[in-house]
């Protein structure tokens, strides 16, 4: 990414403001300094619709799917997706490229008074996560975007993520990971991620493990909504391997989707694209 050299210094001082964050707080179970920060930043993240990606595996992959998918017909969209290869941009884009510099430090300097004012009321300061996901969602809502495509950083309940209203929630295959915040076994680590899953929303599961799938089922019950699951309301058709990736069908919600050139290898990757394009159906209101 090309920026001037003012530019490179003003990012670079960003970052650095922004891990100087990083170690500050302990993780817990709360969205409290979160939903203050984004409050006073006039909620952001309602601005526009949102798809809201959680799970364990392939979340990165089924997130960039969707955001190329909605863009690709014609939606100007957001993705807030983690962690980043190399440099701190790549986790925020808009129309599928991440954000520019000039975009970023305006955004940057739009919250960064109200950064500082949160760090005062709280016992911990704002962390690293927290300030960089509202940054993405003031970027969003300046550029404007049509859609956001969120990426849950870790967990899904009490992730800085969750205060956004997702009109579609996508939980990737769940497995044992960050046992030591999110619990020892599936049923645990499923019911935190399931924390994304909202009222008038619409789910989207991946296969799942069978104690997580039931508890999935069970916080959708909760909350009232109706869910596609992987194998069932939908599911990858066929695949073949060819040139430059492979072939692949998905019986979707509504209709079947033959002969699509992934230009990815895997069945973990044809799976990750029939959950996306679910969830793009979803997303469109396709779910009868």
């Amino acid at each position: 990414m090309s920026m001037t050299p003012e530019e490179k210094i003003r990012i670079d001082a960003i970052e650095a403001a922004l891990l100087a964050r990083w170690p500050e707080t302990r993780i817990a179970p709360t969205l409290e300094r979160i939903a203050a920060l984004t409050d006073i930043l006039g909620s952001p993240q309602l601005t526009y619709p949102t798809i809201h990606v959680g799970g364990t595996n392939g979340k990165t992959s089924t997130s960039r799917m969707i955001d190329s998918m909605l863009f690709e017909m014609g939606l100007r969209t957001g993705r807030f997706t983690s962690p980043h290869l190399e440099s701190y941009l790549e986790r925020i884009s808009i129309n599928g490229q991440p954000i520019n510099a000039a975009e970023l430090i305006f955004s940057y300097n739009d919250i960064s008074p109200y950064l500082d004012l949160m760090d005062s009321k709280f016992e911990n300061p704002i962390s690293f996560f927290e300030a960089i996901t509202a940054l993405a969602f003031a970027a969003f809502a300046e550029h404007p975007i049509d859609v956001g495509v969120i990426e849950v950083g870790m967990g899904g309940e009490w992730d800085a993520t969750n205060v956004v209203q997702a009109g579609v929630s996508v939980i990737t295959p769940i497995g044992l990971d960050h046992t030591e915040y999110l619990g020892s076994t599936l049923t645990e680590i499923a019911q935190t991620k399931g924390g994304i899953l909202k009222p008038g929303g619409f789910g989207v599961f991946a296969r799942q493990e069978s104690e997580a799938a039931i508890e999935l089922l069970r916080k959708a019950a909760e909350v009232g909504i109706d869910v596609a699951r992987e194998g069932i309301e939908y599911s990858l058709a066929s695949r073949a391997v060819a040139v430059g990736g492979q072939l692949i069908s998905i019986s979707g919600l509504n209709e079947s989707y033959d002969d699509i050139f992934l230009p990815l290898h895997g069945k973990h990757q044809a799976a990750n694209a029939a959950t996306a394009l679910v969830a793009v159906e979803a997303f469109f209101g396709d779910t009868a």
